[in-house]
């Protein structure tokens, strides 16, 4: 039970972290935030938690909140801006692993104590990062994508949640789908893959529906920066 009240605080503290970001540092901050989510979530993602029985990784929320994070941007900023977005969080977190990789191939000095503790945190297999690195590419292009085409659809300011959860909801099983198969596809047997797909985005799917009234808030925020839609 501990782990589930700390999850529900840990949570709140993520989305509002997300607000503080806009609020004061407007579109720049929206910017910041994809990139310090992208890598955060994905240091995150090595840690494993028991909840309810089952076993989870963090990083969950963070990768969330990134699709909160350009659905805000595609509906006060346009689809570019959100699009540019993901290409600065794409960069961030190709150029953290780079760097992560080359700082590991130093010799520590025998007195060091980090490098075992770095070696475990992003020593990560090709594989996973692979896997890490696709599936935040085409999910979040996706969800630019299907948010601009629900909008068609449900264009009224009270109709965000349906952009929103429509959106994010549909990037976010794709982006399971594809970290799964490539990361733990011939490493597991089929029925544990498949409940580690499953339970992934069911975490997925709740946090998205938590965080739309974070979203809702985010959008009444008033920001100079607000230009016309495309």
């Amino acid at each position: 039970m501990f782990n589930f009240g700390w999850g529900i605080l840990f949570v709140f503290v993520n989305f509002c972290f997300f607000l503080a970001c806009y609020w004061w540092f407007g579109k720049k901050g929206l910017y910041a935030w994809i990139g310090i989510a992208t890598v955060i979530a994905n240091i995150q993602v090595v840690k494993t938690i028991d909840m309810f029985g089952i076993v989870m990784t963090l990083g969950n929320t963070l990768y969330v909140s990134l699709y909160l994070t350009s659905d805000l941007l595609n509906e006060k900023y346009g689809r570019e801006e959100a699009k540019k977005a993901i290409w600065f969080g794409f960069f961030t977190l190709i150029m953290t692993t780079v760097l992560m990789q080359m700082v590991l191939v130093f010799q520590p000095q025998p007195g060091d104590l980090a490098q075992a503790s770095l070696k475990s945190i992003f020593g990560l297999m090709p594989r996973l990062a692979l896997g890490s690195l696709t599936a935040y590419f085409v999910s979040q292009f996706l969800d630019v994508r299907l948010y601009s085409w629900i909008r068609r659809f449900y264009p009224k300011p009270h109709q965000l949640w349906i952009r929103n959860n429509g959106s994010s909801m549909l990037s976010a099983f794709v982006d399971t789908l594809i970290f799964c198969s490539i990361a733990f596809i011939g490493e597991y047997s089929f029925s544990v893959w498949l409940e580690i797909l499953f339970t992934t985005y069911i975490i997925k799917f709740v946090l998205t529906a938590v965080g739309t009234p974070f979203l809702y808030i985010a959008r009444g925020f008033h920001d100079k920066d607000v230009q016309a839609k495309d």
